[in-house]
């Protein structure tokens, strides 16, 4: 079973930055494609990013596209999500996950994940 913790998140001003990070234990991070979910009051839990199990491969929904950039690092069991430009509409919760069954991260949906972080708070005032 694999742990994931995830850690960076507060609150910041419009067009700050903020960069989370999530630490896996208990398992083979690497066999596992990596992403980052959010989840706004009153909305559904949504994909905002994802990367491949060696990082060859990213995904990102087309609201974050050009001011996130995920990232991980397999020898330390981490992975990353760089948020700038931030806008009070990525407020929300932002969960790491992982799952072994999408082809490739654009692929990962709520569906497949096998393992989930307990979230992080981001919160952009305007």
């Amino acid at each position: 079973q694999v742990q994931l913790v995830e850690s960076g998140g507060g609150l910041v001003q419009a067009g700050g930055s903020l960069r989370l990070s999530c630490a896996a234990s208990g398992g083979t991070f690497s066999n596992y494609n990596m992403g980052w979910f959010r989840q706004a009051p009153g909305k559904e839990r949504e994909f905002v990013a994802g990367i491949s199990r060696i990082g060859s491969m990213t995904s990102y929904a087309d609201s974050v596209k050009g001011r996130f950039t995920i990232s991980r690092d397999n020898a330390k069991n981490m992975g990353y999500l760089q948020m700038n430009s931030l806008k009070p509409e990525d407020t929300a919760v932002y969960y790491c996950a992982v799952d072994r069954t999408a082809r490739a991260p654009g692929l990962m949906r709520r569906s497949t994940i096998d393992y989930w972080g307990q979230g992080t708070q981001v919160t952009v005032s305007s």
